[in-house]
């Protein structure tokens, strides 16, 4: 089956001239994957070139994808994505897969950034200090969760536990959410992308289904979003994060 032209053309706006060698060493899966990917997934939905790269970035980070990763980067550097977009797509990534797993792609980007002549640092887009990112994390968590819920959690936290409430409040949410570069819609569709790539956190890919739907991005996004990630999740996880969404914003509600 050859590639279709609706694919040659994606794969041409991404990456320009550069070849890849699947062609020569796996033909087949070249030619039906490739329409696949760059024709029937790519071309589905009605996300945004740029939410969409930025997706497709997210979940490539939470799948652990450092080769596919570098390869899009520089297609989304390409096709509209500042260096500050993609940097946040990484740094937002640390709350929900950690340092460890997260660095590398840091070291990635920076290494992609620098031979495009990208001077670092980049501008930075803190908007807290220390003085503030406890409040300022506790509203925009509030944003996301429910302000009631998050009093709630401070209140009923054990002594054991109250630190874990306290983290998620200023770090994960004062420290990450509140930056600039990218919008609150955008960080908590990525922070749904980003979990469900890396499977095995049904629980929180149901609460930021939830989280989603607060700050506007309704269902048809969240699987639009899913859509674009099922060519580098495979069907598994990207099932998974589909059940989650019906579970929380079933299809008559849309």
């Amino acid at each position: 089956m050859p590639m279709s032209d609706a694919a040659r053309r994606t794969r041409q706006q991404l990456f320009g001239d550069r070849v890849t060698t699947l062609p020569q060493t796996d033909p087949e899966l070249a030619s039906y994957f490739d329409t696949f990917l760059f024709d029937e997934a790519w071309n589905h939905g009605s996300l945004d070139p740029q939410t969409r790269l930025l997706v497709v970035l997210g979940g490539l980070v939470g799948c652990g994808a450092r080769t596919q990763f570098r390869t899009m980067l520089g297609a989304a550097l390409d096709n509209g994505v500042t260096p500050v977009q993609a940097k946040e797509v990484v740094y937002h990534a640390i709350a929900y897969m950690g340092i460890g797993r997260v660095y590398d792609f840091l070291t990635i980007t920076n290494d992609v950034l620098e031979a495009r002549g990208v001077e670092l640092p980049l501008e930075g887009q803190s908007t807290t200090t220390p003085e503030t990112r406890m409040d300022k994390g506790k509203h925009v968590q509030g944003e996301i969760i429910g302000h009631d819920r998050v009093e709630a959690l401070h209140a009923t936290a054990t002594a054991d536990q109250k630190h874990i409430q306290e983290w998620l409040s200023a770090n994960c949410f004062g420290d990450n959410y509140t930056r600039g570069g990218i919008s609150l819609a955008t960080r908590e569709l990525l922070t749904f992308v980003v979990i469900v790539a890396q499977g095995g956190c049904d629980s929180q890919a149901r609460s930021h289904v939830a989280g989603n739907l607060r700050v506007g991005n309704g269902r048809q996004v969240l699987l639009d979003a899913v859509s674009q990630l099922l060519p580098y999740l495979g069907y598994p996880r990207s099932l998974n994060a589909i059940a989650a969404i019906n579970e929380v914003a079933p299809a008559e509600q849309a």
